[in-house]
């Protein structure tokens, strides 16, 4: 599953990410479906990162790997 999750950041969420200053980097992927990444870059300091998180990067990675349960920083 964990080369899933880097085929999605890498072709689908990093480009918007870095069209606007950020970047996420992935840190793990449990068994149980929770992906734990880390914001950088513009997105790292936004106030808007938590949705950032949950609107964008965790509905993009559930859409593509239904086994995603959720995703964390």
């Amino acid at each position: 599953m964990e080369e899933k999750v880097k085929k999605v950041l890498t072709n689908d969420i990093k480009p918007y990410l870095k069209s606007h200053g950020g970047d996420v980097k992935l840190l793990s992927v449990s068994d149980d479906g929770t992906v734990k990444i880390k914001l950088t870059g513009a997105c790292g300091g936004c106030p808007m990162a938590q949705m950032t998180l949950k609107g964008f990067v965790e509905k993009a990675l559930k859409a593509k790997i239904p086994e995603i349960k959720k995703v964390i920083t």
